[in-house]
């Protein structure tokens, strides 16, 4: 609090937007793509008090001129979940102000956000999988072996693609057939290998050692040896699924949804199910309950005796 006593007026609000910023990169964790949504939020309210960011000072803030933006937010037709982030974005910086006794108001605290109703998550279809998967290429292709080992890897694990990317050699364990996965805030979780996924996996490591004089050190590469990236791994997936799905969206967050609905649909405990996603909590694993319940739902009506009979009269 004695360092911004000491800082005039026009300095403070950058300064204390600064320091917001490297809480969140280097206390939190957080990704630089997080911390830009949070700076460009913050830069989305200082604009609309007509204030530049030097201008600002979050003690001259009151909850009224917070709901008046939430109120132009929706009338500039933003959706609730947009809005939701906005305020999310104010809440967590009047937080961190409190947290250096800044200021003790919290004009944040009371304001009410509309419910953003959260869509189901998309899937592709077992059948879909099974086309996407049956690709047939030249075994000495690497191109063509790497990318359907990501794939698979992804439809068969559920890990996010940036965990895909930093995967290395050693994060394998083919004798306990496990796969070490480091996630978000850097939280690891051991993740169960199928059979022929290690298969592919050990054929692929053998053509890139092959293919590929000098290398970074990690699983997937580039034809050049260099680390593979996450937008490269959208291209691949995206390619992989043309043609194979009436999905408009074919991502690899797509193949996650799959792994996590088509496990949940086989019967595996929700928290079980949490822990392979690293989800840090249960209620990010829970919207895949709406989508198996649809699908159980079709089944309790195609296979009840009860509703065998109705069809029948």
């Amino acid at each position: 609090m004695l360092y911004f006593r000491c800082l005039k007026k026009n300095e403070i609000a950058n300064e204390m937007i600064d320091k917001f910023m490297e809480y969140l990169q280097y206390e939190k964790n957080y990704s630089s793509h997080t911390v830009l949504s949070y700076h460009t939020d913050l830069k989305e309210f200082c604009s609309f008090l007509n204030k530049k960011e030097s201008e600002f000072d979050p003690k001259e803030i009151d909850s009224n001129q917070i709901r008046m933006w939430v109120l132009e937010l929706s009338d500039e037709k933003n959706s609730p979940r947009s809005i939701a982030r906005k305020i999310s974005t104010l809440r967590s910086f009047w937080k961190f102000l409190q947290k250096i006794n800044y200021t003790e108001n919290n004009p944040v605290r009371k304001i009410v956000v509309p419910k953003a109703d959260k869509p189901l998550p998309a899937f592709f279809k077992e059948s879909e999988m099974q086309d996407i998967l049956n690709d047939e290429f030249l075994p000495e292709d690497f191109e063509k072996v790497r990318n359907h080992l990501i794939v698979k890897l992804l439809y068969a694990t559920g890990i996010r693609r940036s965990e895909l990317v930093n995967l290395k050699d050693t994060d394998i364990d083919f004798s306990r057939k496990e796969i070490r996965v480091i996630g978000k805030r850097n939280k690891e979780r051991i993740e169960p290998l199928l059979d022929e996924v290690l298969v592919d996996i050990k054929t692929y490591i053998e053509l890139r050692n092959r293919v590929l004089e000098s290398r970074d050190n990690y699983l997937f590469l580039l034809i050049n040896g260099k680390k593979l990236y996450v937008d490269k791994v959208y291209l691949i997936v995206k390619e992989a699924t043309k043609n194979k799905t009436t999905l408009k969206k074919r991502s690899p967050h797509v193949l996650r949804h799959t792994f996590a609905t088509a496990i949940l649909n086989e019967g595996a405990d929700i928290n079980a199910v949490k822990e392979l996603l690293g989800h840090s909590s249960l209620a990010s694993t829970q919207v895949y309950t709406h989508t198996t319940f649809d699908e159980l739902n079709k089944i309790y009506k195609k296979t009840h005796p009860r509703n065998k009979l109705k069809v029948k009269n």
